[in-house]
Parts: C-alpha cells; sequence; structure tokens
C-alpha cells in the first residue's frame, strides 16, 4: 500500500496526457510487472515530462531496451 501511494505521487505531472496514461497504467498493469520491469518504471518516473512524453507519444526513441518495453505498454493505455 505504501509503495502504490509512493507511485502514485510520482506519476502525477505536469500534463494531463502523462497523469492519464501513467495513472491508468499504475491501476491496470503495474500489479502484473516483474521486479525488473517495475525498476524499469520507476526509472521512467525520473524522466522529465517533455522527455517522458516524447517516448510515449513516439517522437523520441527511449535511451534503453528495459525502458522500451514499459513504454510500449504505456502507449497501449
Amino acid at each position: 500500500m505504501r509503495e502504490m501511494n509512493r507511485l502514485r505521487w510520482k506519476c502525477r505531472r505536469g500534463t494531463l496526457e502523462l497523469d492519464l496514461v501513467l495513472q491508468q497504467f499504475l491501476a491496470r498493469d503495474y500489479a502484473t510487472l516483474d521486479t525488473t520491469a517495475r525498476q524499469a518504471f520507476e526509472a521512467l518516473l525520473e524522466s522529465g515530462d517533455e522527455e517522458l512524453w516524447a517516448m510515449v507519444s513516439g517522437a523520441a526513441p527511449c535511451p534503453a531496451p528495459e525502458l522500451a518495453q514499459i513504454v510500449e505498454r504505456l502507449r497501449a493505455c
């Protein structure tokens, strides 16, 4: 519960689009992730809003393959 509250807070971003995608992913998909994928998701959350949105929207490539898997799942939200 504590971890989810922390993640919900980190998913609150400066843009509505990112808020919606990240909150939906957290509610729908996060529980199904393994430890490595959870770490990748948290690494993505360290990105700035513009950088993260560029990856999710497809305007910029992901900097690492392990992040690409999470970004693909975010795009499905």
